[in-house]
């Protein structure tokens, strides 16, 4: 049986519960599964954002967090998350953390796709350069926290969700809204 395609089910508490094609999960009624995402800085203290692939099944286009994904049965987080940032964007990572270990998410794209994930967040240092695979990654950017804040609160609708949820709860962003000035937000 080809699992590398396959994501694990969780219920409520995150308990695995099962697999299921990745194919099959993401569509109008979207079984809760296990992912992740990670945000990538730079030795500057920038974060890399990335735009999606036109191609994506969910929220294609979209400007996002680094990059995310989901861990193949058995294998664990942060094997998926290196393979993830190799695949995507080319890219070794160091100083790799778990920052919202229980981070979860539903959210419905313009298409009605649903997302539906438990999705823990890591933070992480480029260790590369980067080479983005176009299949996963149109656009890259690197930016200081503080002006990703006020884009963010500027527009949210122009980012993925999972990001406008994730900067609201994560230490790098919430330091610096801190540090913007009220009349830049």
């Amino acid at each position: 049986m080809n699992t590398t395609d396959d994501v694990v089910l969780v219920d409520d508490e995150g308990n695995e519960i099962g697999t299921a094609p990745k194919s099959s999960v993401h569509g109008t009624d979207t079984a809760l599964h296990l992912a992740f995402s990670c945000h990538v800085r730079d030795d500057e203290g920038r974060v890399l954002v990335t735009r999606r692939a036109l191609e994506k099944r969910t929220w294609p286009g979209v400007w996002t967090n680094s990059f995310c994904g989901h861990p193949r049965p058995a294998e664990p987080l942060l094997h998926a998350v290196k393979r993830h940032a190799e695949s995507e964007l080319g890219l070794q990572l160091a100083d790799i953390e778990l920052a919202l270990p229980l981070f979860r998410y539903r959210a419905t794209d313009a298409s009605g796709i649903v997302e539906h994930e438990i999705c823990p967040v890591y933070t992480a240092r480029a260790a590369s350069p980067l080479t983005p695979n176009p299949n996963e990654v149109v656009e890259t950017r690197w930016v200081e926290p503080s002006e990703l804040v006020a884009a963010l609160d500027a527009a949210p609708w122009a980012f993925s969700p999972w990001l406008v949820l994730q900067a609201q709860q994560l230490d790098l962003f919430t330091s610096a809204r801190r540090s913007t000035p009220v009349a830049a937000r």
